[in-house]
């Protein structure tokens, strides 16, 4: 009876296993379906299903056969001598067959186990069918980059799962020889039954090949070691280990014929003979000698025969992060920037970012969140062609928040409010009077004064989207507040698996834990399940082979859906030579764009590097995943942007292998650093700029169409010093996109860093005063971002500041720009007056509303009495500020404005 009822209970949990799996694979088989990517879920599964048999068959055969072999052996009684009492004989079969039982239960769990495990490794077996050659050799064994890229990790996890199986069969099988009698301790030692020792011996044999297999291996983890100097084989490494890893593969191989051999023949002494000069090569041979050599040789020596190896450390470095692909230009900077270089370069001019990303997010959720259950939550940066302009613009999507909605009920998170409602969109560097930022796309339903118009603005899938909703309901959705009431509308797209029979249902019910799924009356034949709503997790669910870049960002498309973009990246840590990062990554590409429509959720990926030989083997792998980046609309392409997570490793990585030399590289004479701002390293910015030397023909005079790019940016200085030692530009437009420049500046001569300007800032004494004066009036100054923009042959530096009520609903007004070049340093209302200050007076007029210069001699009337209204509104405030120097100095301007008017 009990037996029974463990029976029953065992197959009713195997029962509730197989459900939950099922139900999982049912759904998961719905999404990709709905999703258009079947074919990638069959392979996948069919892979981990046939890995997951082969690894677990071969798990249970071999410790099932060894365990079978076993227990068809038949040991006498025997006589056990415990202390203290007379030796008695002791009955074996029952205990006998209770150890033969264990062993075939242990079998079949550890075949269990093997089974997950060799499930787990589709990936690594996928990659090493379809593996190429990258065409580039390590310079120690030959073996071809692919070969570690791709072959080498399987090959690993094979002789790892070898030596796991082979210690379980050695404990399963050891421990049943023991307890059924063929192992008999005798004094001190044991007397064992010959054919029980003869089937030991085998298989430790095999655990020595196996062993031998590992030395073998650990030739090639040489490569990737780390090193005091580099990462990678050295001159001990080289010359001492790996001789020695040789000999000890094949000296451990010949150790195990032996052992096996000694064993077999009951010559304890013969086998273990082998065993110990096996020990003594490694403690002698492998540890000891490289020791010494690297003492007496190697340390007096060091430059002179490191170098090589060194160099190969660079190299492979270089390559492993696309860092060999960066050009390197001079760059000398001059002093010579005039107003007519200003107004040569009036697009830069215009698109200098004066609003950061953190008081432009806290300004857009006071302005532009309209309802507290709305959320920005990250603010994009990017660039769209204006009313015929190009510009750069900083926008944020509108996202549902579910944490905030006023009644949180079933009904309401899963069929009502199911989505978020457009974008706020402005430029990043015009401001009202009040000090807030200019909008091209504002308010619920989004209003545009632009020519870019959204006009789907739901958002279904986003940031925020992290769980399930249901469409298409008999409830109607919310769609936006109006102040004569609610709005409300139905999804309209094509996505999402139906809900059109029971057991879909059953199946979504089961896998939400909700039974309101099943029962609720609301949901019809046409009702569809969304989910995998959030969008890393969504592009992660479908190719979860690739990295995904933490920033996503949203797309307005011509015709005016929205669109996220996500940049993928091809990961690995095999490749020889190559420094890691902190997670043992030691090769990266930005190989992939996905793309996913915040309406309907339809993925795309689009393979932008197809030089990378990783991606190359995941298309062959799954045929039809990657489209050529041809294949993107072009509405969408011309928003892709280099990512700033890849560029701030570059970065990093360049700042110390931009030294090719070995002995430069060795004594780290010309190591950069990324410049501090704050206690936080620089981050890498996005602005529109002409890159120096696309702006002058060949012969250095001005190029016809020179133009404008949105690249990223990011200043270097020398190790442990303030002043600038180079900049390193990411190019993003049309086919240009992904080139990278670096453009180093003279050894010889000072160029002010950021850290300089800033101090030299801190020391201008009216705007010390102003800064002082602004802390005591209950207000907070933030101090944006140090921007470094380069003009033609020279450096201009930006800083705006904002000013915030102290209390946590203060909203941050851009109150001054902080204009530096060469000695001087200015701060004033805005970007115009200080360049106006800085460079003289402008020669054309602006469009409304920018911050470029214009000559106030040139004004018509008009425009000179707004800017006379303009001047009064500041002096106004300045004297409720208290800021007397401010209000005075304002009356002076508002005096000569005046003037210039009634002339």
């Amino acid at each position: 009876m009990r037996r029974r009822s463990t029976i029953i209970v065992g197959l009713i949990v195997l029962l509730l296993i197989g459900a939950v799996m099922g139900v999982a694979l049912y759904t998961d088989l719905l999404f990709f379906h709905d999703v258009g990517y079947t074919s990638i879920f069959l392979k996948i599964l069919s892979t981990r299903f046939l890995s997951g048999l082969a690894f677990g068959l071969f798990a249970l055969l071999f410790i099932l056969g060894n365990v079978m072999i076993a227990n068809r052996l038949t040991f006498a009684r025997i006589a056990m001598d415990l202390p203290g009492r007379i030796a008695t004989p002791i009955p074996m079969e029952h205990l006998g067959r209770k150890v033969k039982a264990f062993g075939t239960i242990a079998a079949v769990a550890i075949a269990l186990i093997a089974g997950m495990w060799g499930s787990s490794v589709w990936r690594d077996i996928l990659v090493f069918a379809n593996s190429v050659a990258v065409g580039t050799a390590d310079p120690i064994l030959g073996r071809d980059v692919g070969f570690y890229l791709f072959q080498l990790p399987l090959v690993r996890i094979l002789k790892g799962f070898a030596a796991f199986i082979l210690v379980v069969t050695i404990l399963i099988v050891g421990a049943s020889y023991f307890f059924r009698g063929a192992m008999v301790p005798v004094g001190r030692s044991f007397a064992v039954d010959a054919r029980s020792r003869k089937h030991m011996s085998l298989l430790g044999g095999l655990f020595i090949l196996n062993v031998a297999a590992g030395f073998c291996l650990d030739r090639f983890g040489l490569l990737v070691s780390p090193g005091k100097i580099i990462t990678g084989a050295g001159y001990t490494d080289v010359n001492a280990r790996l001789l020695f890893l040789n000999v000890l593969a094949v000296l451990t191989a010949i150790t195990a014929v032996l052992v096996t051999v000694g064993l077999w023949r009951e010559k304890l002494k013969f086998a273990l003979a082998p065993i110990a000069l096996t020990g003594i090569a490694y403690i002698g041979g492998y540890l000891a000698y490289p020791a010494l050599l690297q003492s007496l040789k190697i340390t007096p020596n060091e430059i002179n025969l490191e170098a090589p190896f060194i160099q190969h450390h660079i190299n492979f470095t270089r390559f492993a992060y696309g860092l060999d692909r960066i050009e390197m230009r001079p760059f000398d900077p001059g002093y010579t920037l005039t107003s007519g270089d200003i107004e040569k370069n009036d697009a830069t001019i215009k698109n200098i970012r004066l609003w950061d990303h953190a008081p432009l997010l806290r300004t857009y959720s006071q302005l532009q969140q309209i309802r507290t259950y709305y959320r920005f939550t990250d603010i994009d940066n990017d660039r769209y062609t204006v009313n015929g302009t190009y510009r750069q613009v900083m926008l944020s999507p509108r996202e549902l928040s579910y944490a905030d909605l006023p009644s949180r009920s079933w009904i309401n998170e899963k069929m009502i409010f199911t989505h978020g409602n457009g974008v706020a969109l402005g430029p990043v560097n015009r401001i009202t009077t009040e000090g807030l930022p200019e909008f091209f796309i504002k308010d619920i339903p989004p209003a545009s004064d632009s020519d870019i118009k959204v006009t789907r603005p739901e958002i279904y899938f986003g940031e925020l989207s992290s769980d399930y909703v249901i469409v298409k309901t008999k409830m109607k959705e919310f769609s936006y507040p109006t102040s004569e009431g609610n709005i409300y509308a139905s999804y309209e797209g094509a996505k999402g698996p139906r809900l059109d029979s029971l057991i879909r249902k059953a199946a979504f019910a089961f896998r939400f834990k909700s039974a309101k799924i099943l029962l609720s009356s609301d949901i019809t034949g046409e009702s569809r399940i969304l989910f995998n709503r959030e969008i890393r997790s969504r592009v992660q669910a479908i190719a979860p082979f690739l990295a995904y870049d933490k920033d996503p960002y949203i797309v307005v498309a011509d015709d005016g859906r929205l669109h996220w973009v996500l940049d993928a990246y091809t990961v690995s840590g095999g490749v020889p030579y190559s420094k890691p990062l902190n997670r043992g990554v030691n090769y990266i590409r930005n190989s992939v764009k996905a793309t996913v429509d915040a309406y309907d959720g339809t993925v795309n990926f689009y393979i932008s590097d197809p030089r990378d030989m990783v991606a190359r083997v995941y298309g062959h792998m799954f045929p039809g995943l990657l489209k050529p980046l041809e294949a993107m609309p072009e509405d969408l392409k011309r928003h892709i942007r280099y990512p700033q997570e890849l560029f701030q490793i570059q970065a990093s990585m360049f700042a110390v292998y931009h030294m090719t030399d070995p002995k430069i590289f060795y004594n780290k004479e010309d190591l950069w650093e990324i410049p501090a701002q704050g206690d936080k390293a620089m981050e890498p910015y996005y602005t529109i700029m002409k890159l120096p030397r696309e702006a002058k023909d060949a012969k250095g005079g001005a190029a016809a169409d020179g133009k404008e790019e949105y690249i990223l940016l990011l200043p270097f200085t020398p190790a442990k010093r303030d002043n600038l030692a180079a900049w390193l530009a990411a190019r993003c437009d049309g086919q240009d996109y992904g080139k990278m420049v670096v453009y180093s500046f003279p050894r010889d001569r000072l160029v002010f860093g950021p850290r300089q300007v800033s101090a030299r800032i801190d020391q201008d004494a009216q705007i010390s005063q102003q800064l002082t004066l602004w802390g005591q009036k209950g207000a907070k100054v933030i101090r944006g971002r140090l921007l470094v923009i380069p003009i033609e042959q020279s450096l201009l530096y930006v800083q705006p500041l904002y000013l915030v009520a102290s209390d946590e609903g203060g909203l941050p007004e851009l109150r001054r720009v902080i204009v530096a070049y060469e000695n001087d340093v200015v701060m004033e209302e805005n970007l115009e007056a200080g360049l106006l200050k800085l460079f003289g007076q402008r020669r054309t007029v602006p469009a409304k509303g920018e911050q470029a210069t214009a000559s106030k001699a040139d004004l018509s009337v008009g425009q000179l009495a707004k800017e006379a209204m303009r001047i009064f509104e500041r002096a106004n405030e300045a004297q409720r500020q208290g800021d007397w120097a401010g209000y005075g100095e304002h009356l002076k301007r508002l005096e000569d404005t005046l003037k210039r008017l009634a002339r």
